[in-house]
């Protein structure tokens, strides 16, 4: 049933996410999916669980190939964001519904970029917001056709940590 609801978000977005669209997906009828999940939203709690572990490893790849490297950090956030635009906006446009959320997952996804700014919890959370406000107005389409992301990217992460 996640792997219909996933399939379902990535080709149609959260908005086309319904109880009644994953019933149909899974040819099934809409109530006998409250036997699995009691609604639309913990559903999405699952969805938002996948995309924290997929990320966490993603980082995780990366801070074991280049350790303490924020470029090499914020490549891998952006390739992962970018390959799965309608779950990395599900997961980060609305409050984090930490209460449903596995023990421990949210701290593993912060963990390497924890690492990577030594511990400096405030550069941390400087470096997460540049690198989600790079990320989202990219799958926004908010920059123009002629801009150099690749490098803006690059820069962003040297200021933050040279």
């Amino acid at each position: 049933m996640v792997a219909a609801a996933r399939d379902l978000l990535e080709e149609s977005g959260a908005e086309k996410l319904t109880m009644r669209s994953l019933a149909d997906r899974l040819g099934i009828k809409a109530p006998s999916l409250y036997k699995h999940f009691p609604d639309k939203t913990a559903v999405e709690v699952e969805l938002i669980a996948h995309m924290l572990t997929e990320s966490a490893e993603a980082c995780e790849a990366a801070e074991a190939e280049h350790p303490g490297s924020l470029q090499a950090l914020t490549d891998a956030y952006r390739t992962y964001a970018l390959a799965h635009p309608h779950l990395y906006r599900l997961a980060t446009e609305r409050p984090l519904p930490r209460h449903a959320l596995p023990a421990g997952l949210e701290d593993r996804a912060a963990a390497p970029l924890m690492r990577a700014c030594d511990h400096d919890v405030d550069l941390a959370r400087a470096a997460w917001a540049f690198a989600h406000g790079m990320v989202i107005l990219e799958i926004h389409g908010r920059f123009p056709g002629d801009a150099d992301l690749a490098t803006a990217w690059k820069r962003g992460a040297r200021a933050l940590h040279p």
